[in-house]
């Protein structure tokens, strides 16, 4: 298993210098999970929030003890003493915020999905070289020690041949103000979760998907995908998964192998006051008989996410996620959403 923050990597930050932050917007991904997880980081400093509402700001950093609030993104952006940016803005506010945080000298962790096409996420790539910064896309679940360890053990053949990936994300909401459900935002339930499906079938298998089909149905006044279903034909086997904005809160990842079963048992949301499971079955039996479970540690994975981003920064190495990971994992959104439309194969 990969230790994010061992023995060695403590013994270095002592030595460094905290990564100065400051946060575009008080939405709740932001004040509930990610800015109180980079608080209690060792390579993280949350020095500034913004809002376009002065008392908002001030209201959040008042609540999460930061020591300036903006009333203003451009004043937010101004500030010398911010080093990165976190973008937890509208899908729709994605790129053109990255870009203009770039532009002022600020490295770029950008909430998911990273733009509404690949076409506006490949214009952050002459960005990111002309500014001379870091620009990272924030599927949390990459560096989360669960998904590390599925990854190791299915490299290692523990359930043979991976051939097979199959996964459900789903939640219910219907509130007609909420950015889920606003298509011109970029709403969706394959921008909002499937993206989490499609990133972390490519990071088991490998591999980019040759080709994709899918099934897709919208809602008839929210115009979203309310749900959808897809396969990704990967080289070395498939990836099939459902999700939903309009369905019973569910989420589970599974992986067929030739010889076993790996069962990742909440692959997302993973809570950061418990221990997660990973189930591994030999399947000697349907009854779970050859099941056994691994157990990892509680860690915040937002935690994890904002330091394993600021060391990159501080030691000049490769952010978790990259432009280019972001634009790949996009180009399959971009074909499940043809597929649903055209009802044949489409390669992304």
């Amino acid at each position: 298993m990969i230790e994010v923050g061992g023995e060695a990597s403590r013994g270095r930050a002592v030595k460094q210098e905290k990564v100065k932050w400051g946060v575009l917007g008080a939405a709740s991904i932001a004040t509930k999970k990610v800015i109180p997880g980079m608080q209690k980081g060792e390579w993280c400093e949350i020095v500034a929030i913004a809002s376009r509402d002065m008392k908002k700001a001030k209201d959040a950093a008042r609540k999460l003890g930061i020591p300036k609030a903006y009333g203003s993104y451009e004043e937010l952006l101004a500030d010398n003493e911010i080093e990165a940016i976190y973008n937890p803005l509208p899908n729709h506010l994605h790129v053109p915020w990255s870009i203009k945080a770039a532009e002022a000298g600020k490295h770029v962790l950008c909430e998911k999905p990273l733009s509404l096409t690949v076409a506006e996420a490949r214009t952050l790539l002459t960005v990111r070289e002309r500014c001379g910064v870091k620009i990272g896309e924030a599927f949390m679940v990459k560096t989360h020690p669960q998904w590390l360890r599925t990854r190791e053990l299915i490299h290692k053949a523990v359930i043979g041949e991976l051939r097979a990936i199959v996964g459900a994300f789903s939640y219910f909401n219907r509130d007609p103000a909420n950015v889920r459900n606003r298509a011109e935002w970029g709403g969706g339930g394959l921008m909002d979760i499937g993206c989490y499906l499609i990133t972390t079938s490519r990071l088991i298998f490998g591999e980019e998907p040759a080709r994709v089909a899918g099934l897709v149905e919208r809602d008839p006044d929210f115009k979203t995908d309310r749900l959808a279903s897809a396969i990704l034909e990967f080289p070395s086997g498939q990836s099939v998964f459902t999700c939903s904005t309009q369905l019973v809160p569910y989420q589970r990842m599974q992986f067929l192998g030739t010889k076993g079963r790996i069962e990742i048992e909440i692959p997302f949301n993973a809570p950061n006051d418990r221990p997660t499971r990973i189930f591994i079955d030999d399947g000697r039996d349907v009854f779970g008989g050859g099941i056994r479970t691994e157990t990892i540690p509680a860690c915040d994975q937002y935690t994890v996410q904002g330091d394993a981003f600021s060391r990159a920064i501080r030691e000049g190495s490769e952010v978790p996620v990259p432009l280019e990971d972001a634009i790949a994992n996009m180009a399959v959104i971009e074909a499940v959403l043809r597929a649903g439309e055209s009802g044949r194969w489409e390669e992304p």
